[in-house]
């Protein structure tokens, strides 16, 4: 099992899941928003899955700050916009293989921990 983690070392629930993994003697591998962005493709996985507002921190800083309380856009350029400004992601976003999570979710990474 390989495990791909990416959110932010400041993000509370991103330090809980490389914890978990790492108890569990896990190989991860963590991609630090702040310091190299999700790509596009990559985001496009999760959008796919969960859809465009289950990525999007709605209560965070980043989206007030921006002023996207009352924002219409597209599934586009909410891509391209999460791609550029991880404060607006909902982390961590957490992919085992073709499974993915958003999120703290504990019960998805036992699962998969109980299935190999």
């Amino acid at each position: 099992m390989h495990i791909q983690v990416f959110g932010t070392k400041k993000c509370s629930d991103t330090r809980k899941a490389l914890r978990f993994f790492k108890e569990r003697r896990v190989k991860i591998h963590f991609v630090d928003l702040n310091e190299k962005a999700a790509s596009p493709g990559e985001l496009r996985r999760f959008v796919q899955k969960f859809g465009v507002d289950a990525l999007v921190e709605r209560d965070g800083r980043r989206f007030q700050d921006m002023g996207l309380a009352t924002a219409q856009r597209g599934d586009a350029w909410w891509l391209e916009t999460l791609a550029e400004e991880p404060g607006l992601l909902r982390t961590p976003l957490v992919r085992n293989g073709k499974k993915l999570t958003v999120g703290a979710d504990e019960g998805s990474w036992r699962a998969w921990m109980e299935a190999t």
